[in-house]
Formats: C-alpha cells, sequence, structure tokens
C-alpha cells in the first residue's frame, strides 16, 4: 500500500485537489476534517481543550474551530499546545484508516505534513501551491474572515520555499483545468514508480 501525501499552504487548493481524487475513487484522508471530529469526540482531548483554552471553546458541546482558530493563529505558544493535543490523535486515527483500507494508494492531506512530522507516515509528498495574492482571495471568499486573519494562518505555516524542498512533486494550482491535467498525470507517474497496477 502506498501512501501519497498532499500539503500546502492554506487557500493553496489542496482540498479541492483531494476531492476530485476521492470523486475519481481513491481512498483520502482529510487530517484537517477528521482532527475536528476527534477533538469534538475524544473525551481526554476534550478535557486538555478545555483545561488549556476555557469552556469558551465548545459551544453546545461541539468544538468551535472559528474561537479556537482565532486564539491559536495569533499566539504560536497555543497553536503548538493545541498540535500537541491534535496530532498524536489524528496519527493513530490515520493508522487505523490506513490499515482497514484495501486500496492500493492513499491519500494523506495536510497543510502541516512537515511540521506535524505527518511526512513520515507518506512514500511520495506533492506540494500545492498558490501566489499568495490568489491564497489570500480564497480564503476571505471561503472563510469570511478579515485579511490580517488570513496573514496570521499563513505566517503560522512553513513557506512554500521551505516545503518545495522535502516534496518530491511540486503542482502550482492557479487555473484548475491545468491542475487536473497535471493530477491525471501524476497519477500515472505514481503507478508506474511504485509498480501499482489498475
Amino acid at each position: 500500500m502506498t501512501t501519497i501525501g498532499i500539503t500546502g499552504g492554506i487557500g493553496s487548493g489542496k482540498s479541492k485537489i483531494l476531492s476530485f481524487l476521492s470523486n475519481s475513487g481513491f481512498k483520502c484522508y482529510n487530517s484537517d476534517d477528521q482532527a475536528k471530529k476527534l477533538l469534538n469526540t475524544n473525551l481526554n482531548a476534550k478535557k486538555s481543550l478545555i483545561n488549556y483554552f476555557g469552556n469558551s471553546v465548545y459551544v453546545k458541546n461541539n468544538l468551535d474551530s472559528k474561537y479556537l482558530s482565532k486564539i491559536v493563529f495569533n499566539n504560536s505558544n497555543k497553536l503548538r499546545k493545541l498540535s500537541s493535543i491534535a496530532h498524536p490523535l489524528v496519527i493513530e486515527d490515520f493508522k487505523k484508516f490506513k490499515k482497514k483500507s484495501k486500496s492500493k494508494i492513499i491519500f494523506l492531506e495536510s497543510a502541516i505534513l512537515f511540521e506535524s512530522n505527518f511526512n513520515l507516515l507518506c512514500d511520495y509528498i506533492v506540494l500545492i501551491s498558490a501566489p499568495t495574492d490568489v491564497r489570500i482571495e480564497r480564503i476571505i471568499k471561503r472563510d469570511s474572515i478579515t485579511y490580517s486573519e488570513v496573514i496570521s494562518r499563513i505566517s503560522a505555516q512553513w513557506p512554500d520555499r521551505k516545503k518545495i524542498q522535502l516534496a518530491d512533486v511540486h503542482i502550482e494550482n492557479i487555473d484548475w483545468y491545468k491542475t487536473v491535467l497535471l493530477i491525471e498525470n501524476l497519477i500515472a507517474d505514481i503507478k508506474k514508480r511504485f509498480f501499482i497496477s489498475d
């Protein structure tokens, strides 16, 4: 079984690419979505979050992601604390997901693949990027947040120039039609590289 890591900064379009791969029949794991689910259901994690961030982090027993984001993306220590709670849960959850899967290829998507050491779970890593102005426009439109909030989130992640040195492949996602062609070529290359038959 081959694990392909998909990473990229916020607003790069990696989740859209993961959806495309999922709709194409591939097994995909969205670490951000799973982290939110786990922080809503794992009692020890909930207790840790409440102890550190306060009761306001949950509203009617549901994680208030927007509230939590405002806190952690303006404070690196608090972001590290959140990561220390969430990352071990996500890693264990992914291992279970992989064990249950019978697919020859699994795509693991994470904005912080390298920062969280999720890259150690991957056989091959694809970096998705986009110009900063394009990313800012996408994030503001998608999340309805301010420009300064977007900059805080972008600044909390590794810059693309650092990730490019560690990734196996780099895809710039500006024109969706071109991106799809690049992804289709990438899949063919991965199958050949890892001797995977259809």
